[in-house]
């Protein structure tokens, strides 16, 4: 169990490092990357709950199809890549105390709630319970994203074509 909670941590800082680095970047390719390894911890994650269904989802449905398409989408409509001047605001400051408030907040309330429980990891996954509700009770929201998507697409493909 101790290795559980290392593995845990190790990702967990990965992932927030990861996320910081989406919002700090300049690069929008980079962002993108930086998006690719949160959304890996969280497979990770998946899989240290031993839900290994679910983060193979993760894997091929957001790091597999959402990604590049976000990758596809900037290259498409030539997007700046490098740094840019002028995209900062002085509203730094009060983002990290907006920030450091609402991890105070949750923190706060997690613990409250959550503080007597412990989590028992040892019972079976409901694996195919999930895939039921992914696949049949959700599969018209599921595809509604996937035309979303699509649209997103062909409308960075019609921004970029030349006249």
């Amino acid at each position: 169990m101790v290795a559980q909670n290392v593995a845990f941590g190790i990702l967990a800082l990965a992932m927030v490092l990861a996320a910081i680095g989406v919002v700090r970047t300049q690069n929008v390719v980079h962002a993108a990357l930086y998006l690719v390894v949160v959304l890996a911890g969280a497979a990770a994650q998946y899989i240290l709950l031993a839900a290994e269904f679910v983060a193979w989802v993760q894997v091929l449905i957001y790091i597999g199809a959402v990604v590049i398409l976000f990758l596809f989408g900037i290259m498409l409509t030539r997007a700046p890549m490098g740094d840019l001047e002028g995209l900062n605001n002085r509203q730094g400051l009060p983002a990290v105390v907006a920030t450091l408030a609402l991890i105070g907040t949750l923190t706060a309330l997690l613990v409250d709630a959550f503080s007597d429980q412990e989590i028992v990891l040892d019972a079976p996954t409901p694996t195919a319970d999930i895939a039921t509700q992914v696949f049949k009770v959700y599969v018209v929201p599921f595809e509604a994203v996937s035309i979303l998507l699509l649209a997103a697409l062909v409308g960075a493909i019609v921004l970029a074509r030349r006249d």
